[in-house]
């Protein structure tokens, strides 16, 4: 299902965006403008201008709650206040290059007054028909990324000297766009355990052929598919970044994991993997409370599942309790006993995965990271954990990629501005190599069509549907499901239905992920 923010009978070209604030000087070739580099009030009073009250004859509101807060501390340095501003607009010129992000009103003069065409609609991006990149002024921003195992951040930012109204000279961060990816590791595991298993369940119930893992060689910086996903889709972000906007260097944040250290305490010794029954002085069973039976160490997550032999996965339980419990989920088990599943969860504690998997995946990512010729620099995570108390921003990994590195030198020096809200990339791959669909067992259970594409649509692919008659009569916005006889599945936020191929009108090519919005909530109160 599609999380593209399309309405009910919506003919909108563009993402909705805020009402436009600026005023017709701003829309003249040399204003700085179009490069993100400030807006300019207009002081004739013309179009909406600044009926909001951003500007008057004393000033904007921003310099005097800094003059307030200067005189009530006694003439000392404003102390600046992070807040958060409009997601801008990426911008290419007329030769197809990169520019300063716009503001979103900025990019919707440009596109009423016919200057500009849509590029791509998800990142959405304007194309300006009447400058080169020679012609425009383009500083250039700073990507910052904060990788992590299931999702990761990332903020293009741009570094500014500014005055202060008592006349210092500070470096402010101010965030452009924010980007937070979602992995699809975690399915992409399930996936090879699930093919683990049914080519198990094949040799043993057909014939018995042994395992090949001696005749597969791996290279040396083989990493498994799971792991390779959140390197490659990190990659993939970047490489997208720098076609829509001007990057000139890199950040990230460089984490590292002591595990032997994290698993000191959790190490069982003689009984990890095995399961023998005991009788216990004062132990009882977990499940069910029986005391002087024989006990096993059964898996509270079972191995089938995915559970692991470390001892915070581990507990004693009575015979019945363990064959009853079998590979079910003790959530499902103990759903009738609430008191003893909050008391076996609270034994369990964090899993390292997430942790190992940040170990194996940063040196590969640096690798190519690299290999884009840019300035690659890497911080330590203790420098953007400070940066962000300094701003007062709450934890997230937007928010930590907009704090990674250093902001400058001086004392008052701090990020400024958070952009919002943050756009999220969901990784959901282009679709399966299988040619056929197994049933429970593994066994080939109906073949899948060779071809993605029916009558010029594939699984994924961005379209606007026109419904002439029933309940879905309008225009709906939405991610669509090929089917081979020519009537697709439309997903839309408002529910499914199916349409002809005909009525359907592509916007934009399936590119392996899904978009959507969400706020960001950066001040901790």
């Amino acid at each position: 299902m599609t999380t593209f923010p399309a309405g009910r009978k919506t003919r909108q070209a563009v993402l909705p965006q805020q009402p436009a604030l600026e005023s017709a000087r701003a829309d003249t070739p040399g204003s700085r403008d179009e490069t993100a580099r400030g807006h300019f009030a207009d002081k004739r009073g013309t179009g909406r201008g600044h009926g909001r009250g951003e500007t008057d004859g004393r000033g904007t509101r921003a310099r005097r709650r800094h003059a307030e807060q200067a005189e009530n501390r006694g003439g000392d340095a404003p102390r600046t206040r992070t807040g958060s501003g409009s997601h801008r607009v990426f911008v290419l010129s007329r030769d197809g290059l990169p520019l300063m992000p716009c503001h979103p009103a900025r990019a919707r003069a440009l596109l009423a007054r016919g200057r500009a065409a849509v590029a791509h609609r998800t990142p959405f991006t304007i194309r300006l028909k009447d400058r080169r990149r020679s012609e425009a002024e383009v500083s250039g921003v700073e990507l910052r990324i904060d990788p992590g195992s299931r999702s990761a951040g990332f903020a293009l930012t741009e570094t500014r000297r500014q005055t202060s109204p008592d006349g210092r000279t500070v470096t402010v961060r101010r965030g452009l766009v924010a980007i937070e990816l979602r992995h699809r590791g975690p399915q992409i595991h399930q996936a090879m355990v699930r093919r683990a298993g049914y080519r198990r369940r094949r040799r043993s119930a057909l014939r018995y052929r042994p395992p090949r893992f001696l005749n597969r060689v791996r290279p040396p910086d083989w990493l498994a598919p799971s792991l390779r996903h959140r390197v490659d889709s990190v990659c993939s972000v970047v490489t997208r970044l720098r076609r829509y906007a001007p990057v000139v260097e890199i950040h990230i944040e460089e984490n590292s994991f002591d595990i032997p250290a994290l698993s000191a305490a959790e190490k069982t010794g003689a009984l990890v993997g095995h399961a023998r029954s005991r009788v216990r002085a004062g132990e009882s069973c977990a499940y069910c409370g029986a005391s002087g039976v024989p006990l096993n160490l059964d898996h509270i997550r079972a191995r089938a599942r995915g559970g692991t032999d470390r001892s915070a996965n581990l507990l004693l339980a009575c015979v019945p309790c363990n064959q009853e419990k079998a590979a079910r989920s003790v959530e499902e088990f103990l759903a009738h006993r609430p008191e003893r599943l909050a008391a076996v969860l609270s034994r369990l504690r964090s899993s390292l995965t997430d942790s190992a998997a940040m170990n194996a995946t940063k040196a590969r990512l640096l690798l190519l990271l690299e290999e884009t010729n840019l300035p690659v620099r890497c911080w330590p995570a203790s420098l953007t954990s400070a940066n962000r108390a300094t701003a007062g921003l709450a934890k997230s990994h937007t928010l930590d990629a907009l704090c990674v590195g250093p902001v400058g030198s001086g004392a008052n020096d701090t990020v400024v501005r958070a952009a919002s809200p943050v756009y999220v990339f969901a990784a959901t791959g282009r679709g399966s190599y299988a040619r056929t669909t197994p049933d429970r067992y593994g066994f080939p259970r109906l073949l899948r069509p060779r071809r993605k594409r029916h009558h010029g649509f594939a699984s994924g692919d961005l379209v606007r549907a026109t419904v002439l008659k029933g309940r879905w009569t309008g225009v709906w916005t939405g991610r669509v499901s090929a089917r081979s006889t020519g009537r697709h599945s439309v997903a839309t936020p408002f529910g499914r239905f199916n349409a002809s191929h005909e009525h359907l009108r592509l916007l934009q090519r399936a590119d392996g992920f899904t978009y959507a919005w969400r706020g960001e909530d950066e001040r901790v109160e």
